[in-house]
């Protein structure tokens, strides 16, 4: 536990002295609510408004969620990397599952607070939900799909991409390009049928669709993502990635060069 615990404290600090991962994982995000909220409600009737921020502010926080561990990830890695820390940790007798947990904790939590500071502007700026009793913690299922999901793409990322700068941009590259292609960012009826596809096999943008669906209501969502088959490819393709990254870091990563 003192590992995990070391690891995690670590990661905390770095991740929370980077201007750049706070940008992008928080104000980004929140920059984005804003402009939603007053820029594409403009046609609907005044009654769905709320329910369309609320659905914009859940598609903001997805995506920090996506920064965090998709950006951050694989930036602490490759920090760690560059500083000659990492390999330091491979000389000692840590198992590269304990280094693994404090990571991945510590974007969890940078995750989690970025996510309910998205959603408290959101409120602010009249974004309702309406989702009650068991729809939230359904929701919170969904969400951790989502970091687990980021988390394995950020490391495969870390142990692919070497350089830390090369690391950042490409974790934010492949976050801003999935979001824009998947429904994120653009309505899901907007993108053309290939997308479409697309948006229900990758498990981020399917978790999204699941979670608006269940907190701002059935109409904000253009499928139904919460079909059993729907819900089980997402589970299965979220937790792939998770084991494909980490199988990736501790045989590929978690060595000397």
């Amino acid at each position: 536990m003192r590992q995990i615990s070391a690891a995690y404290t670590k990661a905390v600090k770095e991740l929370l002295r980077e201007k750049a991962a706070l940008f992008w994982t928080i104000a980004w995000p929140i920059m984005w609510v804003l402009i939603g909220s007053f820029s594409f409600t403009g046609s609907a009737p005044q009654q769905v408004i709320p329910y369309i921020k609320g659905s914009i502010a859940i598609s903001m926080m997805v995506f920090a969620l996506m920064i965090a561990g998709m950006s951050n990830l694989p930036a602490s890695i490759a920090g760690d990397r560059a500083n000659g820390l990492l390999s330091k940790l491979i000389s000692m007798p840590i198992k590269p599952y304990k280094d693994f947990i404090g990571r991945i904790s510590a974007v969890i939590t940078l995750s989690l607070l970025a996510a309910a500071l998205v959603i408290v502007v959101g409120i602010a700026v009249g974004a309702r939900f309406t989702g009650t009793g068991v729809e939230i913690p359904q929701a919170v299922g969904f969400v951790f799909l989502v970091i687990c999901a980021s988390a394995g793409v950020g490391l495969i990322i870390g142990t692919l991409i070497k350089n830390l700068q090369g690391a950042i941009m490409t974790g934010v590259g492949i976050a801003v390009i999935t979001s824009a292609i998947s429904g994120l960012f653009v309505p899901y009826e907007g993108l053309p049928v290939p997308l479409q596809t697309f948006a229900r096999i990758y498990p981020i943008s399917s978790a999204q669709a699941s979670i608006v669906h269940l907190l701002a209501g059935p109409n904000m969502v253009a499928y139904n993502p919460l079909t059993s088959g729907q819900i089980a490819l997402t589970i299965a393709l979220s937790f792939a990635l998770l084991l494909v990254g980490t199988v990736l870091y501790s045989r590929l990563g978690w060595k000397l060069e």
